[in-house]
């Protein structure tokens, strides 16, 4: 029995009916390399095979009425890798448009929680291709927040992949095995008792980030604030409804413009978001004269003694969207993530971790639904978007015996952010995946598109 950390088991209080909290990860496959040649029924079997080495994925909630605190992962005796895995084919011609409309609508359903928290669908037809015939297919997989951030997500991944398309299965893995009710109610009680003393041992990192922050504040060494984005039309209360479009580029190109102006890889990233996001505000006449906020999540793996799954942090990152030059936004970029990053360090790595710990389970929840209910989502939002950027392998992978061509990830979005751009580099490419509510972006591809034309702009500075 594993006990669900305050921050993981907020993405499950988070979570509402227009707000589904799972990351999902878009696989195109050459199916050409498959052993044996594809066909679903191979494609159920090997997947099976492997869930054997991987007891998150067979793994539900169970909680009590008595318990009092956060819920706990026990073993699915009943798991059968049929009730997660579908199959979905893609209607003539089958290209990025039909693809895109699935997955989106995919993206906004929620998962069912009487069963492990992960799915993943099948789609055929890509292009128009027969899978059978050494063809295209792509691979959803959801997996709910509360059970992976963005490097046990790649982790987990890693396991359904390998180097070699013909590579052995891997070894089984024992779960966590079962828990009756009066375990759980008394395993809670036990750690409500035990808050007082674990919130005092958790106060002197508090009262030191506090002090930091205060410090910075007076030199100006500080990230970007909360509640301090400028308004756009993707900063409101969300749908239901999920839009989706993604792109890819060479991450050779990343480099160059890494290289030239002497900056890291993310800095690069961002900056491209920037001016993409930048030429698609102007071209509607909606760009703000202040910079967009972003909030980047900032993994602490190895750097936290606490439990649960999501072991994360994150820093605020002003986009310098007002700027026009490309190699000033750049530079201007540059020196603020230095800062925010500096910022950041100061900051407890398990601040967060410890503040949901302690935090009531109904606030989060609370919290959320008067924010989406006062208004505050457009008038005062806490960020503009999310932009995660999860380095890969750059070797080639194969996803059960398939060669993967790309892999999108793609995050959530929350009430008053409605944008997510998550980038993923492997094998020498970079694939962005880029998710909105299409009631406030209904038209996600033209900012897709906007990428190419963004990172020539960038080397085009470099000549």
């Amino acid at each position: 029995m594993q006990r669900l950390s305050g921050l993981d088991a907020s993405f499950l209080y988070l979570e509402t009916s227009t707000q589904p909290l799972h990351v999902c990860s878009l696989l195109d496959l050459d199916t050409s390399t498959m052993p044996g040649g594809y066909s679903f029924e191979a494609f159920r079997d090997a997947l099976a095979r492997r869930m054997t080495a991987m007891p998150q994925f067979r793994e539900k909630l169970s909680d009590s009425a008595l318990n009092i605190d956060h819920p706990v992962w026990v073993e699915d005796t009943d798991f059968d890798v049929s009730r997660h895995l579908h199959r979905i084919g893609l209607p003539p011609p089958g290209g990025r448009a039909e693809l895109a409309e699935i997955v989106g609508h995919i993206a906004g359903l929620p998962l069912d929680r009487s069963r492990p928290l992960w799915e993943t669908w099948v789609i055929e037809g890509i292009d128009g291709t027969e899978a059978s015939k050494g063809g295209r297919v792509a691979v959803l997989t959801k997996v709910h927040h509360a059970a992976v951030d963005g490097v046990s997500g790649a982790n987990l991944m890693s396991t359904l992949c390998s180097t070699e398309p013909d590579s052995p299965d891997p070894e089984p893995v024992a779960g966590e095995g079962d828990a009756s009710a009066l375990r759980i109610a008394a395993g809670g009680l036990a750690r409500f008792v035990s808050r007082p003393l674990n919130l005092a041992n958790a106060l002197p990192g508090a009262v030191s980030s506090v002090v930091n922050t205060l410090d910075r504040v007076r030199t100006g060494l500080t990230m970007a604030r909360p509640f301090a984005a400028p308004r756009t039309p993707f900063n409101a209360r969300i749908s239901a409804n999920r839009s989706v479009a993604f792109t890819q580029l060479d991450l050779e190109d990343i480099k160059t413009v890494k290289n030239h102006f002497d900056v890291k890889v993310n800095d690069v990233v961002m900056a491209l978001v920037s001016g993409v996001l930048r030429q698609y505000l102007l071209d509607r006449c909606e760009l703000p004269e202040t910079s967009l906020v972003a909030m980047v999540p900032v993994s602490v793996h190895g750097r936290s003694d606490r439990p649960g799954r999501n072991q994360v942090s994150g820093m605020f990152s002003q986009l310098e969207t007002q700027v026009a030059d490309p190699v000033d936004r750049l530079e201007a970029i540059a020196e603020q993530n230095a800062v925010a990053k500096q910022h950041s360090s100061a900051i407890s790595a398990t601040l967060l971790q410890d503040f949901s710990q302690f935090a009531a389970p109904a606030v989060f929840g609370v919290a959320m639904r008067l924010y989406a209910r006062t208004g505050l989502t457009s008038s005062r939002p806490v960020h503009n978007l999310v932009i995660s950027n999860v380095p890969g392998p750059q070797e080639p992978l194969y996803f059960l015996g398939s060669q993967i061509t790309a892999m999108y990830p793609i995050g959530p979005i929350f009430h008053g952010s409605g944008l997510n751009i998550t980038v993923m580099s492997l094998a020498g490419k970079l694939n962005v995946g880029i998710i909105a509510c299409p009631e406030l972006m209904p038209d996600l591809w033209a900012l897709a598109d906007g990428f190419g034309p963004g990172m020539e702009e960038l080397l085009a500075a470099t000549r």
